[in-house]
């Protein structure tokens, strides 16, 4: 069984991990990746002004934000804000400073605002 614990992440435990690509401006360091039908879950780095175009939510995506601010249509969310975006659910997220965010999806999203 992968080792899936990490210490520290509310005190900046984040910092000493491996993070790689993941989107334009958005690094990803995976505690657990989607596997069979096992949820996603990760730590989502941003830099200032990166975002994420709009996707549907094709599963339950829950984050906690553990750094700087995340922003969506609905708000702005910073340290220790908990987002819940059910199944069908359709946003965007950039995060104008910069974020870190641990993630847990149900299942990948699907991006709308590409082509």
């Amino acid at each position: 069984m992968p080792e899936t614990t990490r210490e520290g992440l509310i005190n900046g435990g984040w910092k000493s991990l491996d993070f790689g690509p993941f989107r334009d401006g958005v690094t990803i360091h995976w505690i657990n990746p989607f596997i069979d039908d096992q949820p996603g879950v990760a730590l989502l780095k941003y830099e200032a002004g990166a975002g994420v175009p709009r996707h549907r939510h094709e599963g339950l995506e829950t984050i906690l934000v553990l750094q700087g601010t995340q922003s969506d249509e609905a708000g702005d969310y910073g340290p220790g804000c908990c987002v819940v975006n059910a199944k069908g659910s359709e946003h965007s997220v950039w995060s104008d400073t910069g974020c870190v965010v641990l993630i847990q999806w149900d299942r990948p999203v699907s991006i709308l605002g590409e082509t």
